[in-house]
């Protein structure tokens, strides 16, 4: 199932996305939705800030993903799942548009906002991934502010975890009661420059430093200039093996596809048949957006300069 994409050309745009899976309204009690739908809410209007005052992409994904990083209803950040090992490991990424310089981490334990590493390292060092110890000493180094790993312990993913030990199998997101997913961010700027990002805490119970494709550029995060900016959420081992988010942008850059087009044929035509299930968010450089799920509903998103702030959960929203 998918959104429609918005035609008009405009100023700024930004989507957001918090996961996608079957979310259904009898999967979710009224206060947590509201809940979702407040957080949701939230981070597009920090995003939006920053687009509205002139700002650049890269700082109102950054601003947008902080949010959703900060609330246990999402996994990243604060409400990130919990590993084989009873530890929170959170990878993250964000890219530039307009230069294509890009940042990643991987299995860090100690960030309290991992796109704000990711961001760090792409501005600060000559690399584009850091992972484990690495990364988080890179963080600390430069002002990325570290926390206590107990931090990141909630009660609902601990049990997540306990009911996964027991059932001896590694839980994605969409295989659990409740969804709550990867978050992440596009963006189109005043200037005509887009940004992606995507952080997460990956999948319960995942075992041996397990990485998805949120922090692989290309996989689940990827944005040019050229054609348009791309954040995934789903069952990261397809996303990687499809590369994605550079797909999408591939198909609008050499075959000529619209924005809206192109994440169709990769969500619906080419992952959905091979068992990957999950969606995308997209804006292109014309401020053109797009939230493209095969699943049965994505916490998603999104407002611009010539589209109200919308925010919807199930399938059938709009």
């Amino acid at each position: 199932m998918a959104a429609k994409a918005d035609d008009a050309m405009q100023d700024y745009a930004l989507v957001i996305h918090g996961g996608a899976g079957t979310i259904t309204p009898d999967k979710l009690t009224p206060e947590l939705e509201a809940s979702i739908r407040a957080d949701l809410t939230k981070a597009l209007e920090a995003g939006e800030a920053v687009l509205k005052a002139g700002g650049k992409a890269l700082d109102a994904v950054t601003a947008a993903i902080q949010v959703l990083e900060d609330s246990p209803n999402f996994n990243a950040g604060k409400g990130a799942v919990f590993t084989h090992e009873g530890k929170n490991e959170m990878d993250a990424a964000i890219m530039n548009g307009q230069t294509l310089e890009a940042g990643a981490v991987a299995g860090v334990t100690n960030i309290r906002n991992p796109i704000t590493l990711a961001r760090a390292v792409m501005e600060k060092s000559p690399h584009v991934m850091l992972s484990g110890k690495g990364a988080e000493t890179f963080g600390a180094e430069n002002g990325v502010t570290i926390v206590d790993p107990a931090y990141f312990h909630t009660d609902f993913r601990w049990q997540q975890l306990q009911k996964a030990l027991a059932e001896g199998k590694t839980a994605l997101d969409h295989d659990i009661e409740y969804k709550f997913g990867t978050v992440g961010a596009v963006a189109r700027d005043k200037s005509g420059h887009i940004a992606a990002g995507t952080s997460t805490g990956g999948m319960t119970n995942k075992l041996w430093g397990r990485i998805g494709d949120s922090p692989v550029i290309g996989a689940g995060t990827y944005a040019d200039d050229r054609s348009c900016a791309v954040s995934a959420t789903g069952h990261g081992e397809y996303f990687i093996r499809k590369t994605v988010a550079r797909s999408i942008c591939a198909l609008m850059e050499y075959g000529g596809m619209s924005l809206k087009a192109a994440a169709d044929k990769v969500v619906m035509d080419e992952l959905k048949p091979m068992g990957g299930d999950g969606g995308i968010i997209a804006v292109d450089a014309k401020g053109n957006m797009a939230q493209v799920f095969n699943t049965p509903g994505m916490y998603r998103g999104k407002v611009g300069a010539k589209t109200p702030l919308n925010v919807a959960i199930y399938g059938d929203d709009q």
